[in-house]
């Protein structure tokens, strides 16, 4: 079981982080939406449950509940600016497709 964070993801979440002053790291889960069946939801982790597992990647730790593991195992997450737009991007073995828009993914 793995999940990864690019040294470009890796660097956003460490700056996010410190510009906040707090947080333990990234936390990432899945749930269900958008026209293909599931959506990243990506947020900063103040606190670590006991329904959640910690993995660490170039340093960050990154959160995930025990509910999301099936569907993020060998997850890679990218940071990358394109335009005027930013953001995290995923690289999911486990994805069998995603909408048009890369709002949402099948399994």
């Amino acid at each position: 079981m793995s999940i990864t964070l690019s040294e470009a993801a890796a660097n956003r979440v460490r700056g996010f982080l410190a510009s906040r002053g707090k947080g333990e790291g990234l936390r990432l889960d899945v749930r269900h939406s958008g026209c293909s069946g599931f959506a990243y939801v990506v947020e900063f982790a103040d606190e670590i449950t006991a329904q959640d597992r910690v993995f660490e990647s170039r340093g960050v730790k990154v959160i995930v509940p025990e509910k999301s593991l099936s569907y993020l195992d060998g997850v890679e997450v990218d940071f990358g600016r394109e335009g005027l737009n930013e953001g995290f991007k995923f690289h999911n073995p486990n994805a069998t497709g995603s909408c048009g828009c890369g709002e949402s993914f099948s399994v």
